[in-house]
């Protein structure tokens, strides 16, 4: 029986950023996909800016941005949202095709040694308080096993995971069907264009030269998931809504979907975890699925690494899904108001022209736009600071040995603690409460170099003399310039994060996993 730390079921965006992050980690990850290798599907056709940021936290952002093409701009139910005003390096939406996106994902996997298995279909699972067993289906039909200390899905809607782990799915059916292809056009308009009509709308997008995205949406027709997607539907169906099919030929790609909303009642059973599609579903209004499922995978990865590592016990894992299932929740909540509003009809026409005045002003458009894109996520972390539970923005610092951004610091996926301030003393303060988690947290003394930014939607922000940053870039603890830093405070956040503080230790006392993790740092 094979061996390994984690088993990933799932070799797509979710579990491919999931298997990176458990190796900065040094933990040992198998991937298992049903397919026998990539199917070549354009499927999801952009990022937010808070994935490219998270992208940007491990160094590994420009890649994808080279791929891709920036627009300015988002959407709300056909609503545009202005994305350029948003206190971020990345005001913008990068259109980029999910088959790139993976492209550059299995790059980066390969390079820290993740192992994929392709057609390799999880078929069975048994847990206890030692670990998992796993069953794997072969395209023979042959079944081979392994064993892990924990498995996590990453295998789409219709996870095989969730339903061995027996985890519920509850949510909202499907009221309409939406067609999608990937075609080329002899008569295609003039630029992106929205049709609406008496049962439907039509979008029509181009993303790349020489063929273009068709997006039609019937609603009150629900046809089942089970019946092959056919290009003479989606055809027709555009000829009915828009009045023209715009000479749509040679299709590349044919999907059909529903607008069925669902998300796990528990993102964790025991040794089981969920992220992805297989902990929600929703409609792909906002272009927000595989941006929530990469996210999903930076929440957990380092916290299942700690774990697994033994630093932390595994109710840290809770965590997870005490975050994410709240964040999971709303974005279904978003897309329900998409669909609302896009609805064909009078109603929908007098709600559309109600909410277009709406959208129209300054904060409505940032509100919505720093939903859409991720960047207004705050975990409850508890009272106080504006910054508290919040990303932590992305500063110029200065530091002994020149200048650098806040988010190189994290290109390790390791916490740290960043001291801000002039005094030496409370420099002093933080080097002594930290010495029991030295082995996994940094301590960077820095300055920071021009304006602090608007991260918390707030008024301008003066600097905090000290933050304690969570490896997925989140504010864990902070202090103020001029107050007393509550200690006792970060001895207990240190604790909830990274587990129990041990005996300071240096590198000659290192264990051999941990010069391993150490080596795979520097390979990244």
């Amino acid at each position: 029986m094979t061996k390994t730390d984690v088993v990933i079921a799932g070799a797509g965006p979710t579990g491919l950023m999931l298997a990176c992050e458990l190796r900065l980690s040094g933990v040992e990850v198998v991937v298992l996909d049903r397919l026998d290798g990539r199917s070549g599907e354009s499927r999801a056709a952009g990022m937010h800016a808070r994935t490219l940021e998270v992208l940007d936290q491990r160094g590994i952002v420009e890649p994808f941005i080279a791929a891709g093409r920036s627009l300015p701009s988002g959407l709300f139910a056909k609503q545009l949202l202005n994305l350029a005003r948003l206190e971020t390096r990345y005001p913008f939406s990068l259109m980029l095709l999910q088959t790139r996106t993976e492209a550059l994902l299995d790059q980066r996997a390969a390079e820290l040694g993740v192992q994929v298995r392709w057609s390799s279909e999880v078929a069975g699972l048994r847990q206890d308080e030692t670990g998992v067993v796993i069953d794997v289906r072969h395209p023979d039909g042959s079944v081979s096993t392994m064993s892990a200390d924990y498995l996590v899905g990453c295998d789409g809607g219709r996870s095989a995971v969730r339903k061995l782990a027996g985890i519920s799915f509850p949510g909202t059916p499907a009221t309409l069907t939406a067609m999608l292809g990937d075609v080329e056009l002899a008569d295609p308009p003039d630029g992106p264009t929205v049709v609406a009509g008496e049962k439907g709308n039509v979008s029509v997008l181009g993303y790349e030269p020489g063929w273009h995205r068709v997006f039609t949406t019937v609603y009150d027709v629900v046809i089942s998931r089970d019946e092959p997607m056919t290009f003479e539907r989606l055809r027709d169906w555009t000829m009915q809504i828009a009045g023209t099919d715009f000479g749509m030929h040679s299709p590349r790609w044919l999907s059909s979907f529903g607008d069925s909303a669902r998300q796990a009642e528990r993102f964790r059973l025991g040794r089981v975890l969920l992220a992805g599609d297989a902990a929600h579903i929703h409609f792909p209004a906002g272009g927000q699925g595989m941006n929530l499922g990469m996210q999903d995978a930076v929440n957990l990865g380092w916290k299942l690494g700690m774990v697994v590592n033994g630093h932390a016990p595994d109710a840290l894992l809770d965590t997870y899904h005490d975050e994410r299932s709240a964040v999971a929740a709303r974005v279904l909540q978003n897309t329900r108001a998409q669909t609302a509003l896009a609805r064909p009809g009078p109603h929908g026409d007098a709600l559309r022209e109600v909410f277009a005045d709406l959208v129209a002003v300054d904060d409505v458009n940032q509100m919505l736009a720093g939903m859409i894109s991720a960047l207004d996520i705050r975990y409850p972390l508890g009272d106080g600071h504006p910054l508290l539970g919040r990303r932590f923005p992305d500063l110029d610092l200065t530091v002994p040995d020149g200048e650098i951004r806040l988010f190189s610091l994290l290109h390790t996926a390791r916490p740290v603690l960043l001291n801000l301030n002039d005094d030496p003393r409370l420099l002093a303060e933080l080097t002594a409460v930290t010495a029991g988690w030295r082995d996994r947290l940094d301590i960077v003394d820095a300055r920071c170099r021009g304006r602090f930014p608007q991260a918390a939607g707030d008024s301008e922000l003066s600097p905090p003399a000290a933050v304690l940053i969570r490896p997925d870039g989140h504010t864990a603890w902070i202090t103020s310039t001029g107050d007393t830093p509550d200690l006792t405070a970060l001895e207990s956040a240190l604790t909830t994060w990274l587990g129990p503080a041990n005996e300071p230790v240096g590198p000659d006392s290192w264990d051999e996993g941990e010069r391993d993790r150490g080596e795979l740092v520097e390979q990244a």
